[in-house]
């Protein structure tokens, strides 16, 4: 027994000593002290490779390479893309907002709120850091909605180095039609069966008493700041601003260009972003529009309670 145990020690030790330098001994504790695993080869790892040097092939000294060089959207008719199978566009090119940003096109096409304004406005900057020098186009078919979301468009606007041409499609309400008159002047255009509507801030307030006061006073130092750059824009007194904006104000596409809210509109003849249709003219008026534009205004302001009878009735809160 002694001399079996010797040689099997004898056989362990030469397979230890014959790979030791390929191999790495797998013991597995549950077996017994007798039994021994076998050595399980490593394969080898290859040598490091030296870095070697490649030469650049983009000539840094030709014309930087913007987001709308060597496009052309011409090119991408059913009839060119039969003609050579070997290149198709790719998905950026195929994707519709990639395509307006290639020709420095913006559109503003629902509610102004958080998640459309950083769009937009992240658009704006992009494009405005591509090229200061090119115009960038809003396109603006919006019902309005929240006034800081709106605001910080309009910053953005106005960090531009670029010019922002703004364009009606449609309707451009509340905030919408801030944004419409907010363009660069003389690059403010409407479409001729579009609508502009201008009115005073709306929200709600609730919660205890002193909540509701902060609330009220916000939304009065947001109606007398876009008061004061309505006034601005159009170069109107900030009390008929006041007065105009008190209800829903809808102006056709001529009345907000009498009204300052707009430069031009794209189908009387003017030079616009699209080819103009000759001879255009706003829609005729009848007297009734007329005496109801300036009689019933009058009417409706006249059954309006004023703040003095409010305050003889107990609507205002005792000092």
């Amino acid at each position: 027994k002694k001399k079996k145990k010797k040689k099997t020690m004898e056989m362990s030790l030469n397979l230890a000593s014959s790979s030791t330098s390929n191999s790495v001994f797998l013991f597995n504790p549950i077996l017994s002290g007798k039994q021994l695993a076998f050595p399980c080869r490593h394969q080898r790892i290859p040598k490091r490779v030296k870095p070697f040097c490649v030469k650049s092939s983009i000539n840094l000294s030709g014309p930087r390479q913007t987001l709308s060089s060597n496009w052309d959207v011409s090119s991408f008719s059913v009839e060119s893309l039969s003609q050579s199978s070997s290149r198709l566009p790719s998905f950026e090119e195929l994707d519709i907002t990639n395509m307006l940003l290639r020709q420095r096109i913006v559109f503003l096409g629902s509610q102004v709120d958080d998640m459309t304004a950083d769009l937009v406005i992240s658009q704006l900057l992009l494009l405005d850091a591509e090229d200061s020098e090119r115009d960038i186009t809003l396109f603006i078919n919006s019902p309005g909605g929240s006034i800081t979301a709106g605001m910080g468009i309009y910053d953005a606007m106005k960090q531009c180095k670029a010019d922002v041409s703004t364009v009606c499609l449609g309707l451009a309400a509340s905030m919408g039609a801030f944004l419409l008159a907010s363009g660069s002047k003389g690059k403010r255009y409407c479409m001729p069966n579009s609508k502009v509507m201008i009115h005073q801030p709306l929200g709600t307030a609730g919660g205890k008493a002193m909540e509701m006061g902060i609330r009220i006073r916000e939304m009065m130092y947001h109606k007398i700041k876009l008061n004061k750059i309505f006034s601005r824009i159009t170069g109107k007194p900030e009390s008929q601003i006041e007065g105009d904006t008190d209800r829903d104000n809808f102006l056709n596409p001529w009345e907000a260009k009498e009204y300052g809210l707009i430069d031009a509109v794209i189908d009387d003849g003017k030079p616009g972003l699209i080819a103009p249709i000759g001879d255009g003219s706003p829609p005729p008026k009848t007297k009734v529009w007329d005496l109801w534009k300036v009689e019933g205004t009058k009417k409706d302001n006249k059954n309006l309670p004023t703040e003095q009878s409010m305050i003889q009735n107990g609507y205002a809160a005792p000092e």
